[in-house]
């Protein structure tokens, strides 16, 4: 496992972004460049990556990204017409919850992966707010691998998108009323893109999973 015991050994703090009617927290090199090359390998290697089928306008299509959901025992997770059952945590991935746990001073009892193979590969606008996520959900998302383009925009409001590069080892904590207001997406991209994984941790409330 990469040697991440002296990452708090600074202040260190997530910083708020002026975003309105959300609260949106981001950190730029969460994990050093080398720990972060030693996490992507683990986690390419390691994870039981699946390409779900999903339900999108009433049209069945293949995910544009392979994912893995894990967690404790009674998280399973439902999106876009599927079921995620739940694989056990691995030691890295809980070593990983331990250490955003710390920073963001919050709790988590799963995390879902996705694996962005290359530019293709995408997740169109939405929200996270299944019932099972709670009324105002908490989500801190780790960034490994290639910088992709992060996309907001507000549910009444017209604008233009919002963007947030989410970098190399970047930390990007949503919280609040920001599933309520505002939809996110990671578009394709034209120039070509190298890998990158996405794990976004959360808290499922066993009662409605």
């Amino acid at each position: 496992m990469p040697a991440t015991q002296d990452l708090f050994a600074a202040p260190r703090q997530l910083e708020p972004l002026a975003v309105p009617g959300a609260d949106l927290r981001f950190m730029h090199a969460f994990y050093p460049p080398g720990d972060c090359a030693m996490l992507f390998a683990a986690l390419m290697a390691e994870t039981p990556w699946r390409q779900e089928r999903i339900e999108v306008w009433g049209k069945v299509h293949d995910q544009p990204r392979l994912t893995s959901w894990h967690g404790d025992p009674g998280t399973r997770y439902t999106y876009s017409g599927i079921t995620l059952d739940t694989c056990p945590w691995t030691p890295l991935l809980a070593r990983l919850r331990q250490d955003i746990e710390a920073i963001t001073g919050y709790c988590y009892n799963s995390v879902l992966l996705n694996l962005y193979r290359d530019q293709h590969d995408s997740v169109g606008w939405h929200s996270d707010n299944e019932r099972e996520l709670g009324r105002a959900p908490v989500i801190a998302s780790l960034s490994l691998g290639a910088t992709r383009s992060f996309r907001l925009r507000h549910r009444e409001r017209l604008h233009a998108p919002l963007t947030i590069s989410l970098t190399d080892g970047s930390l990007l904590l949503m919280a609040g009323e920001t599933q309520r207001n505002w939809q996110h997406a990671v578009p394709k991209e034209t120039r070509e893109k190298g890998p990158r994984i996405n794990l976004t941790f959360r808290r499922i409330d066993a009662r409605h999973g």
